[in-house]
């Protein structure tokens, strides 16, 4: 049976160099490795990237074109943009297992040995050298780069306590002590955040890019490294922290842009995928569909907004991070209250200021409680944008002379009562207070089409947040949830004190 025919089962039965060439095999390089799986994948319509929403049409083409073409990639994007989850899954492409010199530091290829090491034991051995087979797994290398990175860390060094022990010559190039990217022969070499790799330490690796040949401490080496290159870099850093070395730049054949999802169910997709919700009591849970957009049009208010940084971007942990959030401020509801089912609520969203507040960039940083506050308008930009996808504009119901169906509910507020929406609230009491103000439901069964019941009062709860977002209510953060009231009421609070009113009471 050919090499190429054999299982991993009968690959990993063969030990020695001369059972290897029996097989038939013969080396090839990994980025032809890389070429040759993903010409079968795409013949038979299978999915490398899988789990990667929103790149379908846009960035996954570009990779593989790369890939076709033997490039070494950069993948340029901002935060959040999967850039490293995509290096990672580049594994999927390479053979199951692949051949190596047993005890060989650069993982040499028994047929084409780079290491003096190899060539010395095969010119020994012979067709008995050992050989070890190497997972597909294990043939990934990721570096972050920081300010700190030497060329000793990437490229390698001499060991004078090698040399010392083993009574070597430092002209012996057994000294060398070999660093990541040599040890990363036959491999996927990814460099996180390159242009924080400092100027001279990037020019070390031109020659490898490009000649193929390295230097070591005065060694000129000959090492046509086989390996396959990806680059990670943010946008930001280019004028933060440093840059890409232009002739660096040059030998990396392909730049890939990537971006952020380009729809909300897109981005739900993501967040669903990635949100991790293990042993929570999801079952119990009920998150309706305009929640989770929700969740995602935050998001997408934080990349539009004055207040945030667009350099920094908007990473999709955000979302993840808040609808993480979202449904344990549901399920802690449900422990303080001894309850088994819950719907989340548009109050639990006061929840995820703390997954906000950390993943967005002010241009602008003030005190403590600015991000605070920013969260708080992202999240009522978000209920406004997506208001008026289930109810009218009620600036547009003002304008009318007859029709507004929001007078009642605004009436019963005029008339001085308030209503207040707590985090720990059964669903009892939750309940029986949005059914205080009178024809808030009717509304809501006359707007939305179809209505779940168990979704009414949240729809409730979403008409009085809007009418907010749409200056017709005072909305009023407390400690333990919100309050709603007249909007007028509240500005004349506002600028009075509490003597103020006891003297206003009593006339």
């Amino acid at each position: 049976m050919e090499y190429h025919q054999l299982s991993s089962k009968d690959l990993l039965k063969i030990k020695t160099l001369g059972a290897l060439k029996a097989s038939g095999y013969q080396p090839i390089s990994i980025k032809e490795e890389l070429r040759k799986n993903l010409i079968q994948k795409i013949r038979q319509k299978e999915q490398v990237f899988e789990g990667i929403w929103g790149y379908e049409d846009t960035v996954i083409p570009d990779i593989e074109r790369a890939i076709l073409s033997r490039h070494n990639i950069n993948l340029l994007g901002l935060r959040g943009q999967a850039k490293t989850r995509i290096a990672r899954m580049m594994t999927q492409l390479l053979d199951e297992y692949v051949p190596v010199v047993e005890g060989s530091e650069l993982n040499d290829d028994p047929m084409e040995p780079l290491s003096s090491y190899a060539k010395e034991l095969i010119k020994n051995k012979g067709d008995q050298t050992p050989i070890n087979w190497w997972h597909k797994d294990d043939r990934y290398t990721e570096k972050l780069a920081t300010p700190d990175v030497s060329v000793a860390d990437l490229i390698g060094d001499v060991d004078p306590i090698k040399a010392a022990t083993m009574k070597l010559s430092y002209n012996d190039e057994r000294v060398i002590h070999y660093g990541l990217v040599p040890r990363s022969n036959r491999s996927i070499f990814v460099i996180n955040e390159l242009p924080d790799l400092q100027a001279r330490i990037q020019v070390a690796l031109f020659n490898i890019l490009q000649e193929g040949d390295i230097q070591i401490r005065g060694f000129k080496l000959r090492l046509p490294l086989d390996i396959q290159f990806v680059f990670t870099a943010n946008p930001e850093d280019y004028t933060n922290r440093g840059s890409i070395v232009t002739p660096l730049k040059d030998r990396i054949e392909s730049q890939i842009i990537t971006h952020y999802p380009k729809s909300i169910e897109i981005g739900k997709r993501i967040t669903a995928q990635e949100a991790n919700l293990q042993g929570k009591p999801v079952e119990n849970i009920h998150v309706p569909e305009l929640m989770r957009d929700l969740i995602e049009q935050i998001a997408i208010e934080a990349r539009n907004s004055e207040y945030v940084d667009e350099k920094s971007g908007v990473s999709a942990r955000l979302t993840i991070s808040a609808f993480e959030n979202l449904i344990s401020a549901a399920e802690r509801r449900l422990y303080l209250n001894n309850e088994q089912n819950t719907v989340v609520r548009i109050a639990d969203l006061i929840g995820v200021i703390t997954a906000i507040t950390g993943k967005v960039e002010l241009v602008y940083e003030g005190e403590q409680e600015g991000a605070g506050l920013v969260a708080h308008n992202l999240i009522g930009k978000a209920i406004r944008t997506l208001f008026v996808d289930y109810f009218p504009s009620p600036e547009q119901k003002k304008k009318e002379k007859e029709g507004n169906p929001y007078v009642i509910p605004l009436a019963w507020f005029g008339e001085g009562n308030t209503l207040d929406i707590l985090a720990s609230q059964s669903d009892k009491e939750y309940k029986s207070n949005l059914q205080k103000v009178p024809g808030l439901e009717d509304m809501v069964t006359a707007t939305i089409s179809p209505l779940p019941e168990k979704e009414k009062e949240f729809f409730m709860e979403f008409l009085l947040h809007g009418l907010s977002e749409y200056s017709q209510l005072s909305k009023k953060m407390l400690d333990t949830g919100l309050q709603f009231k007249d909007l007028f009421s509240s500005m004349f609070d506002m600028g009075a004190s509490d003597d103020d009113f006891e003297e206003e009471d009593d006339y």
